[in-house]
């Protein structure tokens, strides 16, 4: 199983909209995002930090619902 690395926030939201993720608005130091399912609205709230600890990231992801193998392929 691959480790969930740290990142800074930009490479973090740029991957999450090539899955299909949409900035929906920022507020502060937070970027709210947004994927729409068949079944659901999928919501995830991303900080603006740099880098993004390897806890935050792993929360995040599984919030979206993906692997840490698909967000590496995702990079």
């Amino acid at each position: 199983m691959t480790k969930v690395p740290s990142l800074p926030y930009d490479q973090v939201i740029k991957a999450l909209q090539r899955d299909g993720w949409v900035a929906v608005r920022q507020k502060g130091s937070h970027v709210r995002l947004q994927k729409h399912t068949p079944t659901e609205t999928l919501k995830l709230t991303v900080p603006t930090h740099r880098p993004i600890k390897r806890s935050t990231l792993s929360h995040i992801l599984k919030q979206a619902k993906l692997t840490p193998e698909d967000f590496d392929r995702l990079l």
